[in-house]
Formats: structure tokens, C-alpha cells, sequence
């Protein structure tokens, strides 16, 4: 009893309550007790004052519960490491190995070219002189015999007409028919673009024929020297080094090289702006026509990328056109995200349920496209020949799997509507670096100066012209601007902004404070103590 002050009744802790509390208000409820309405008036008053106060800290738990963001734009302006860059010379080998059948595929692109439209492509497109690039020694890594493939014949080019209702015209389409492995559930994989039905066709029998090769060739064997697609490389006023590139091969876009690819180079690091500072190449942009159906575009393929990235040609980058000289002007920006509550995003890669197939860092590319080989091999029992292959898995072949394009194409389509589940499990990179490209050309070399320029590239690197046509290319690429823009998420309501809010509100509505709260608690323990003494003494009463 000496510790805690007892009250005679319920009346009397009220009243002491309402006399002696730092809440506004409450003094009104027991000063005009001779006044019901007032009394009556001030306790409607303070009940609807606790009703807007929790309905406003309701809005408030289910706003911070939402886990909103708010993005902070920041300027820093600091010496930084110059972009990868890839360049691909756009004409992929013809291996030795498949050679026979890539002649065999030519010719029937051919046959259907001219069922379609009537015109004989046979002299501008197949050569008779193109030279085979050999692969050395495959021989010896087993069993591989050009005999064990054949060209499928069930994949014939149609064109087919649509009627349009509406207009009353009929369109037609291209493309070719796939089933599944029974023969039914058939399809069109059909393009209003003749162009792009050819193309397509072209690259499913090309993936195919592919499929033969090895998964693991060594390029060295065969690569092209770099003075052969690369004239001139001159960074920040000084000639590249043979360390400064990597090289690889792609099927479709052909040779290419990787400028600073794992930017830990000091020689890389750009300390000024400017066209002078930046990466100058003067490339060969000739077409030497190996597989001229693979792609119709004369040039070379650029991509600025990420350090230890795998530049995606095929979704990224830019053509430079032969005979024009390109400056292009980069900007770079950063995007952090918070990841946790507020999104979906990982750091490195190592908590995506998704186990990349790629070497280098964790991209939403190459997350998505891992995702997609897994689900291929798992569905379709083999691998897609443009992507890395799982471990135990073979690439498709129609001669083993005559039906996995009619597998492929339906899944493709699914993850394109974003059917399957490859972006629930591939979320973006918390923290992510973007280039903004700004580009302007010019005719290179000029009238008057392009017989001196060539002179002097074939004393200097063996540049050997066998055409008229335009066959080089001049590029540069620079910082515009040292400093970059960095795009910060942080939470629209933190735990801080959310307490002082609740006090705001708090104060609005009672004009009190947080000692007000632990008033209001200790009336309810006083509340719950004087109830047990009553029952306590009812008990003890009966009792007696």
C-alpha cells in the first residue's frame, strides 16, 4: 500500500486522472459535472479526437507496411574507370566440320527464295570462292562424323494469306510449320516480313548444324589476328596493348574482341573528358560473306558494357556503318536500390534461386537467360545452341530431337509474355552502373583524303582493299562529362519519419506528449490493480 496509491473508487482515480494528466481536454470532464451537456459535449468530443488519431496512425502502419521509396538524385564528380567495350566484326566462322552442310543449307535458302519470290540469289549471296576458316585437330576430340547429320526437309518455307475482316484484304505471311513429337498440336511460326521468316528459318537449321561442334573449341587455334578486324586502337593519346583485349567468338555476330573487360587496369582509368581522352579505333568493316543469311548487316557491332559483364549482343549495342567515322559520347549513371521490404534485387547473385550458366557477374540477362536454358533441358531434354549449356545436357539437334522447336518456340513465347517464371526469379542488381550513348557521324574517310588514308593503312598494317566499296570504319568513344549522376532509393517513411509523425499527430488531436502515454498507462495499471483489490475484498467478504 506504500508503493501504490489506492483509490476509493473508480470515481475518484477518473477524476484524479483527469485533473492531474498532461492530456487538453480531460480537466472539462470533471470541472462541469454539474453540467451534463457540457460533460456529455466534451466526451463526444475527446472520443471522436481518439477516432481521428487512430484512424490517422492506421494510414500510417498501412503506409509504412507498403514499404513506398522515394528516389534521391546526387552529382559526383570523380577520376573513374573507362566502360568495356566489345566490337564484333559481324561475319561468324564457317567451320570445316559442318562446312558441308552450311553449302547444303545455302542451297536450300536458295530453293525456298526462289519458290517464294521467284529471283535466283545463287551469285550475290553463296560466292564460289569464299574460303573456309578450319578448325584444327577436332578429330581427336571424338566421334564426329558429317554423315551422322541431315538436313531436315519438314521445315519448308510457305507463304500463307490472311484475310482481314475489316479491311477486306488478304495479307499474306511467311514461315514454317513445327509439331510436337507425336506429329500434332502443329503451329506456324509465321512473320509478316518474308525478311524475317528467312532469317529465322535460316538460323533454326543454322542452330542445328551447330549443334555438331564440340561445346568446347579451342578459338586460339584459328583466331584472327586482331590487326586483321582492328587497323588502329589508340586510348587517352596512347596505342593499345596486347593485354588491353579478349577475345571470343559468337555464332552469329562472329569475331569479336572485349576492350578492358575486367577494368583493373590503371591504364584504363579516364582522368579527363573529351574526344582526345577517349578510345579511337579504326576497324574493317569488310564483309567477307561466310554465312551471308545469318545477318544482313555490313559493319561492325559495338556494345558498351559493365567490367566482367557478358556483353548480349543480340538484346544490346549499336552498328557502325563502314565508311563513316562515329564519335560516341557516353554518360554514365548509377542506380542503387534498397532490396529487403522495399523490392526484389540482389547483390552478387549468390541468393538467386537461379544458378547462372555465365562466368562473369550476376546481370538480369544473364540470370533470365540461364533460367530459360534450365527450364529448356528440363522441358525440351536439350539446350538452346545460343546459351551455355548446364552440366550433363547436350544442345538440340532435330536428328536426336526432331520436335524441340516446336518446344522452344512455344517457351519462348511463354517467357516473352512473361508466362514462365524466370522474372519472379531473377530480380535486378541493387547496385547497377548505365550508359547513356549520344552519337554523330560523318563521311570517312573524305573524297580527297581517303587514297593518302589507305596508302598509308596498307604500308603500316598489310590493309589490302579488293573492293570499291566502302570496307573501314572510324570510331571513337569518350566520357562527355566526368560526372555522374547517381540515383539513390530510400524509404519515403523510415522508422524515424514514422515515430515523428505519430507525435505530430499525437499532438494534433490531444496536445500532449509522449509522458501523456505513459499517464494513460498507469491509469489502466491502476485500472487493473483496483479491480483485483474489489474482487479481492468481495472474495474475503463472502468468505467470512
Amino acid at each position: 500500500e506504500g508503493l501504490i496509491e489506492f483509490y476509493d473508487s473508480f470515481k475518484d482515480m477518473f477524476e484524479f486522472f483527469c485533473k492531474n494528466t498532461t492530456i487538453h481536454g480531460t480537466i472539462r470532464l470533471v470541472c462541469s459535472d454539474s453540467n451534463r451537456m457540457k460533460t456529455a459535449f466534451w466526451t463526444l468530443l475527446l472520443l471522436a479526437s481518439f477516432g481521428m488519431l487512430y484512424w490517422q496512425f492506421a494510414l500510417m502502419f498501412s503506409q509504412y507496411w507498403a514499404y513506398p521509396v522515394v528516389l534521391t538524385m546526387s552529382m559526383h564528380s570523380e577520376p573513374k574507370m573507362f566502360p568495356a567495350i566489345t566490337i564484333c566484326n559481324l561475319d561468324p566462322y564457317r567451320f570445316e566440320l559442318v562446312s558441308e552442310h552450311l553449302v547444303q543449307l545455302d542451297h536450300m535458302a536458295e530453293e525456298s527464295i526462289a519458290f517464294l519470290y521467284g529471283i535466283n540469289v545463287s551469285a550475290s549471296l553463296f560466292p564460289m570462292n569464299e574460303k573456309n576458316i578450319h578448325v584444327k585437330d577436332l578429330s581427336s576430340i571424338g566421334n564426329l562424323s558429317r554423315s551422322s547429320f541431315k538436313l531436315s526437309q519438314n521445315f519448308s518455307l510457305l507463304r500463307m494469306s490472311d484475310h482481314n475482316n475489316r479491311s477486306g484484304k488478304k495479307h499474306s505471311s511467311v514461315g514454317f510449320r513445327l509439331c510436337n513429337a507425336t506429329g500434332g498440336n502443329c503451329f506456324y511460326k509465321t512473320y509478316s516480313s518474308g525478311m524475317d521468316a528467312i532469317l529465322e528459318w535460316y538460323r533454326f537449321h543454322y542452330m542445328n548444324i551447330m549443334s555438331q561442334l564440340p561445346v568446347i573449341i579451342n578459338i586460339s587455334d584459328h583466331e584472327e589476328q586482331i590487326e586483321d578486324m582492328v587497323y588502329s586502337c589508340q586510348y587517352d593519346g596512347e596505342p593499345c596493348r596486347p593485354s588491353d583485349y579478349v577475345h571470343f567468338h559468337h555464332p552469329v555476330f562472329g569475331s569479336c574482341y572485349t576492350f578492358n573487360s575486367k577494368g583493373t587496369d590503371p591504364f584504363w582509368t579516364a582522368t579527363k573528358p573529351g574526344i582526345p581522352y577517349g578510345l579511337s579505333l579504326i576497324l574493317r568493316a569488310e564483309q567477307k560473306d561466310h554465312i551471308p543469311l545469318l545477318s544482313t548487316v555490313a559493319g561492325v557491332k559495338v556494345m558498351i558494357h559493365n567490367h566482367n559483364q557478358t556483353p548480349f549482343l543480340e538484346h544490346e549495342g549499336f552498328d557502325i556503318r563502314p565508311g563513316i567515322a562515329t564519335i560516341i559520347g557516353i554518360q554514365q549513371d548509377e542506380v542503387n536500390r534498397l532490396g529487403g521490404n522495399y523490392g526484389k534485387c540482389t547483390t552478387n547473385g549468390n541468393d538467386v534461386n537461379v544458378k547462372l550458366l555465365y562466368n562473369n557477374s550476376y546481370t538480369l540477362q544473364a540470370c533470365l537467360h540461364s533460367c530459360f536454358q534450365h527450364i529448356m533441358v528440363r522441358k525440351c531434354g536439350c539446350g538452346y545452341y545460343y546459351y551455355p549449356l548446364p552440366p550433363g545436357a547436350e544442345y538440340c539437334n532435330y536428328n536426336k530431337q526432331p520436335a524441340w522447336g516446336h518446344c522452344f518456340y512455344q517457351l519462348y513465347n511463354r517467357l516473352r509474355n512473361h508466362h514462365l517464371n524466370c522474372f519472379d526469379q531473377c530480380p535486378k542488381p541493387c547496385r547497377e552502373s548505365l550508359y547513356k550513348v549520344s552519337a554523330g557521324t560523318a563521311k570517312w574517310p573524305s573524297a580527297k583524303s581517303q587514297d593518302w588514308i589507305r596508302q598509308a593503312l596498307r604500308h603500316q598494317n598489310g590493309y589490302n582493299s579488293t573492293s570499291n566499296r566502302k570496307d573501314i570504319a572510324k570510331v571513337t568513344i569518350f566520357y562527355q562529362q566526368l560526372n555522374y549522376q547517381s540515383v539513390n532509393e530510400s524509404p519515403l517513411l523510415s522508422e524515424n519519419l514514422l515515430l515523428s509523425s505519430m507525435g505530430s499527430q499525437w499532438s494534433l488531436w490531444f496536445g500532449s506528449s509522449v509522458l501523456s502515454v505513459v499517464e494513460m498507462f498507469e491509469l489502466l495499471v491502476d485500472t487493473l490493480v483496483l479491480s483485483l483489490l474489489f474482487c479481492y475484498q468481495r472474495f474475503r467478504s463472502k468468505k467470512t
